[in-house]
């Protein structure tokens, strides 16, 4: 038999040999009661010792792949005859997913998930903050000190509502800076707020219940109550919120992020808020209310939450520190009517049981220590300062972008001028390479959106380099349409300097996607 194994380098030869008989075998190209080649004739041929062979042999008879036949040789053992065929023959055999994760969605996994391909020196995507000014020392110490012995006491199983001192820091954190009265026992802690949307999820809706979610919002969430079997309806958001009267009447749950809508960025008015609670208690649903980036309001008075002007308990509260700390720590936390405790503990441990206790102790005690107020105050500041940036670099660019006015959070959403349509295949691909990155506001879209933008995150971007960011995010976006497919307009962008364009404006406005809905549906 000439049998051809590929050889890199002068180490771990055996172990390459090993590897690639074993690949033969399990792919069919070397067959069942198939002779291989001796030690000395295989190892004159790779040109290594025969102890080299006699070695990756023996593993390999050792593991049930070779059998040895006295006088005869070496032979691929008979039980692996049913690989006899190349794996390619095979794939109608290959497991499948249920049809309902058979949902495209790679843009966007790109916008909000997948970290962009090669460098990057301006990253303007969305959710990241800023870890470079995280107190990392700090942290640090408080995990090792958890970790000792005496502080472990015990090798038992967490309880799935989450650490004690952890969930009572966390009533008391929202109840001063949210004023969300809730005991402890209220609380349960997840692995973020999507893990706390899943819990929910799972206790509340069957298989085919109607799930009212916003249009734009997060894809994730979208996404997580399709996989369990939830009949997912998107309703359009105007200025003040959520549109009420669109939501279907069988809707059982209601997804919304009133404080920052994800990704428009405006909070729901009072008024809208009082309608959506009404809403629900007449037609017997519940509410998930994402707190998305309440921690970062930069001024006027903010408005209460849902969850405290609940009168009826329809509302589940849900929170995450991967904004006000990090992504990595993976925390996060719902509040829930007493009605629901037991069985989302009962989900919880279903799910993944525990947090780790470690980082769940830690954390309790940043919170208790007031270390989670001053790093969130400290970060309030600068993430003000970049979004004034963002704003000041828009205007003096002549009104390419049109930013919706919000005044909290990690980001703001832009429009394209002048009708531009850019699609959000169109802006990956364009600034793929580019060295900036940001995300297009269709990809948070459920259904073709009425006008193209982007969502500018600036978390993740130093206030120095976003006027350069900005302006080469123009001009990889602008490009000529032989160049790089997908921008559709009337005329072609102004180029940067151009009197038409200097002569324009930007500042914060209220853009025509953001009329009322009765506006644009008559």
């Amino acid at each position: 038999m000439d049998l051809h194994i590929d050889l890199v380098g002068r180490r771990g030869l055996a172990d390459q040999i090993y590897r690639a008989l074993r690949a033969a075998i399990l792919d069919g190209r070397l067959r069942a009661g198939e002779r291989l080649p001796p030690t000395r004739e295989l190892a004159r041929r790779l040109q290594v010792s025969r102890n080299t062979v006699g070695v990756a042999y023996d593993r390999l008879m050792g593991e049930g792949f070779l059998v040895t036949r006295i006088g005869a040789g070496t032979y691929v053992c008979d039980h692996f005859g049913a690989s006899a065929s190349p794996r390619r023959r095979i794939t109608r055999q290959e497991l499948m997913p249920h049809e309902r994760w058979n949902v495209p969605c790679p843009h966007q996994w790109n916008a909000v998930g997948r970290p962009p391909r090669g460098g990057v020196m301006y990253d303007f995507r969305v959710g990241l903050p800023d870890v470079t000014l995280f107190p990392f020392e700090t942290w640090r110490r408080l995990v090792a000190r958890e970790l000792r012995l005496s502080a472990v006491r015990t090798a038992a199983y967490g309880d799935p509502a989450g650490h004690a001192g952890l969930r009572a820091a966390i009533a008391r954190h929202v109840a001063v800076s949210r004023a969300v009265k809730a005991d402890a026992d209220a609380v349960t802690v997840t692995a973020g707020a999507q893990q706390a949307v899943d819990l929910i999820v799972r206790v509340l809706l069957g298989p085919g219940d109607c799930a009212a979610v916003e249009e734009p919002g997060y894809p994730p969430v979208r996404l997580l109550m399709q996989s369990l079997g939830a009949r997912v309806c998107p309703v359009p958001v105007d200025s003040q919120g959520i549109v009420v009267e669109a939501i279907p009447r069988d809707a059982r749950l209601i997804y919304v992020s009133p404080s920052h809508q994800f990704p428009l960025g405006m909070p729901m008015s009072l008024a809208r808020r009082m309608e959506l609670l009404t809403w629900a208690g007449e037609h017997d649903a519940a509410i998930i209310e994402d707190d998305y980036d309440s921690e970062f309001r930069f001024g006027g008075r903010p408005i209460e939450t849902l969850y405290g002007l609940d009168t009826r308990g329809r509302v589940l509260y849900v929170g995450t520190f991967s904004k006000t700390m990090l992504p990595a720590i993976r925390l996060g936390f719902l509040i829930a009517p007493r009605s629901l405790l037991t069985a989302l503990r009962v989900a919880k441990y279903a799910s993944d049981w525990f947090a780790p206790l470690a980082t769940q102790a830690a954390l309790a005690r940043f919170i208790d220590e007031g270390l989670l107020a001053r790093h969130t105050r400290k970060m309030r500041a600068e993430y003000e300062r970049r979004h004034e940036r963002v704003l000041q670099v828009l205007a003096d660019q002549g009104g390419w972008l049109q930013p919706i006015e919000s005044g909290a959070g990690l980001h703001l959403t832009a429009l394209l001028a002048d009708g531009q349509q850019l699609s959000a295949a169109a802006v990956l691909e364009r600034t793929d390479g580019s060295g900036v990155v940001a995300s297009p506001l269709a990809a948070f879209y459920a259904n073709r959106p009425a006008q193209s933008g982007l969502v500018l995150g600036y978390g993740a971007i130093q206030l120095t380099k976003i006027e350069n960011g900005l302006r080469l995010l123009r001009h990889v976006l602008s490009a000529p349409a032989h160049a790089t497919a997908g921008l559709a307009t009337s005329a072609e962008p102004y180029p940067s300097g151009s009197p038409r364009a200097m002569a324009r404006s930007s500042g914060a406005r209220r853009p025509e996607l953001l009329l009322d809905y009765n506006d644009r549906v008559n």
